[in-house]
This record gives structure tokens, C-alpha cells and sequence, in this order.
């Protein structure tokens, strides 16, 4: 049952991603459509440009299980849950040529991840007990993207990005502090960013709302920061989260 609900889940996320793409989309059909005047033309020829960034995220842990968990049956389930959080930040924007940016969005993020543990209950199988625990993080979030910008439509623009991420979590070191904590993490992590989003232009800014990928590549998991089975069980834990943004440029 417990499967079930976490696939419903994720699929419930993905068909609001879907649903956000397809009112985005028909948004910027209509903009393109109505033969309106250019606006804003000089920003594209701007070799810097500046703005802000406001949006929410989803995120949770990708599992590796270790050795000790298949070799023990005290743990019978790991479960990474999605949570919610949310962000700001600064834009710095690069022009390279008419097609091609470089981006960087120095940005703070609040955010929230949990795994839930299914215990074996020794005396009483069929009441195995659920231990759900959540990591709080404050993360300075510095991404560093290349954007590849697709040929102006009167006011609109679409574009898609790919780059490399360094995240800095400032609550993990409080919690390494707590030694009873039941999974400890490191405070630097290392990833890739890959997205895609939309360009309005207004007369005075741009609007770009905007979706992105993040996925962790180092393994942030400090297991010698503890010695509970809660820690053996697990080699390796990666960060992933689904950003959706707003971006004001100009």
C-alpha cells in the first residue's frame, strides 16, 4: 500500500508539471499569435543583464541500499519521500551570441526532505512499526548554466538550459552536533541542472517562468557521524529536486 500511495504520488506531481507546461505553452501560442509590437528590443542586444527569482521546489533523496541492509532483516523498507520548500535569488545573465547565455542564479532555498523506515517487529510480524524522519535544510544554492534560447516570436522566447550546481547546506552542521540524529549529511554537494522555460517580454522586464532539474552527484551521507542501523542501511544518499521558478529580467 505504501508503494502504491508513493507512485500516486509522483504521479500526481509529474501531471501538475504537465498540466503548468501545457497552460504555458498555450499562453505563449497566444502571445506569438497576436502579431502585437516587439517590445523591449534592446535587452537582446545587452551584453549583461540583471534580475530576480522567486519559485517553489520538491525534493527528496535518491537510496542506495547497503551491504548490512540485505544482510539484516531489522530494516525491511527505505522509503525517500518528496517535500516541499522554496527559494530566492539574484540573476546574472551573459549573452555569448544571438542563441547562447550564461547564467548564474546565486540563490537561498529552504527545503525539506524525508525517508520513512520500516521496522521488523521480532515477536509481532504483521505490526512492523514506520519511523518517518525529516531533514530541514537552508541551502545557498549557486548554479552556474548554460542557456540555449530558441529565435524570438514578437514577445516571446523559448528557451532550454543545462549546467552544474554547488549547494552548501548551513543546518548540516548543526545536526552533526546531535548525535542522535538518524541520518547524518554532509554539508557540500556537487550536481547537474537541466531545464527548460518561457521568455514574455513586457515593455519594461521580461517575465520567464521556468522548470529545472536538479540532481546531486556525490554521496552526502556521513556515516561516521553516527552508528545507528538507520545509517548502515544506506551507502549512499543524492540529492534530486524539481524547481519551479519565476524570473524577472530586465
Amino acid at each position: 500500500m505504501q508503494k502504491i500511495n508513493l507512485w500516486r504520488s509522483q504521479y500526481l506531481l509529474l501531471r501538475k508539471v504537465a498540466l503548468l507546461l501545457f497552460i504555458l505553452g498555450s499562453l505563449s501560442y497566444n502571445v506569438s499569435a497576436q502579431g502585437e509590437n516587439m517590445n523591449n528590443t534592446l535587452i537582446d542586444s545587452k551584453k549583461f543583464y540583471f534580475g530576480i527569482s522567486i519559485g517553489f521546489n520538491t525534493s527528496q533523496y535518491k537510496i542506495t541500499h547497503d551491504k548490512w541492509f540485505i544482510d539484516n532483516d531489522s530494516i525491511t523498507e527505505i522509503t525517500p519521500l518528496w517535500k516541499p520548500g522554496l527559494q530566492i535569488g539574484i540573476m546574472g545573465n551573459m549573452r555569448l551570441n544571438s542563441f547562447i547565455d550564461i547564467r548564474t542564479i546565486p540563490s537561498f532555498v529552504i527545503r525539506e526532505k524525508a525517508v520513512r523506515f520500516r521496522l521488523k517487529n521480532r515477536f509481532k510480524p504483521e505490526e512492523d512499526s514506520m519511523l518517518t524522519t525529516g531533514f530541514e535544510s537552508i541551502l545557498f544554492h549557486w548554479p552556474f548554466e548554460f542557456k540555449f534560447k530558441s529565435d524570438r516570436q514578437n514577445n516571446f522566447r523559448f528557451y532550454a538550459l543545462a549546467g552544474g550546481k554547488v549547494d552548501y547546506d548551513f543546518n548540516s552542521s548543526v545536526n552533526k552536533r546531535k548525535r542522535d540524529d538518524l541520518l547524518i549529511v554532509k554539508p557540500w554537494d556537487f550536481g547537474i541542472n537541466m531545464g527548460l522555460g518561457f521568455e514574455f517580454y513586457f515593455p519594461n522586464f521580461i517575465l520567464a517562468p521556468e522548470i529545472k532539474f536538479s540532481q546531486g552527484l556525490i554521496n552526502i551521507l556521513d556515516k561516521e557521524a553516527n552508528d545507528f542501523q538507520t545509517s548502515k542501511a544506506i551507502e549512499r544518499l543524492n540529492t534530486r529536486m524539481i524547481i519551479l521558478s519565476l524570473h524577472i529580467q530586465g
